[in-house]
């Protein structure tokens, strides 16, 4: 069972600013708590031990908040240039002591409520590289599409545009450092446009449908809609 948590939280959240002018992204409050604590509660619910969180912008805010998190076992990784998804990825997955164990990598502006015993049943199960948390959606013009075959492995990429139904990728991955890391990687570079889509045909890399509850507060609409949403989905 995994066990550890990479938390990407160190994006400058341009689309939010002018809702949430002083804080990263991570920090914005939702019904009277950051969306950063939805998270680490939900993640510890379902057996994450220990978070790496990757930090850069506004990174003191997060470092002050995390000092009051009480019992919370993590370490932080901070960019001190924005390094682009892949970069922080790669940054924070050489800090991995026991490269060989999965670790599940989280965006810090994105809640998916998956099932991480059964994501990670089926991570080990198809011996993959990495492994996608997707979300089938209707009315699609925000996100792109991701393309499986018969057994789930993943076959390609769509670009953003509309799609009147299909299944985006949901920010939420299960990938083994040591799989990752044998690769050279450039120091600033996407997770998503380089490793991602290019690498899909050689890579063993699968797609996990969960139908749980999926929001990206990167926008003010989604931002807003959370307000109202996101509470319901947690444990207390």
């Amino acid at each position: 069972m995994v066990k550890t948590a990479l938390v990407l939280a160190g994006g400058l959240g341009t689309r939010l600013r002018e809702t949430v002018a002083d804080l990263p992204k991570c920090l914005a409050p939702v019904a009277g708590k950051p969306f950063l604590e939805y998270l680490i509660q939900y993640y510890c619910q379902q057996g994450i031990e220990h978070f790496i969180f990757s930090l850069g912008y506004k990174k003191e805010d997060i470092l002050a908040y995390l000092k009051k998190y009480p019992g919370l076992s993590y370490s932080t990784v901070v960019e001190e240039e924005p390094l682009g998804t892949g970069g922080a990825i790669k940054k924070a997955l050489e800090t991995i002591e026991n490269s060989e164990e999965d670790i599940l990598i989280l965006n810090g502006d994105t809640f998916f409520g998956i099932n991480l015993k059964y994501f990670s049943a089926f991570h080990c199960r198809h011996h993959a590289d990495i492994s996608l948390a997707l979300k089938y959606m209707q009315n699609i013009s925000r996100y792109g599409v991701v393309e499986l075959d018969s057994d789930n492995r993943i076959t390609g990429f769509k670009e953003k545009q509309y799609y009147p139904s299909g299944l985006i990728n949901g920010g939420c991955y299960l990938i083994k450092p040591s799989s990752f890391l044998r690769h050279t990687w450039p120091e600033k570079f996407s997770f998503e446009k380089e490793f991602l889509e290019n690498t899909a045909k050689e890579k063993s890399m699968f797609g996990y449908i969960e139908n749980s509850y999926f929001i990206d507060i990167g926008i003010p609409d989604d931002y807003y809609r959370a307000q109202i949403e996101l509470p319901g989905h947690i444990e207390n």
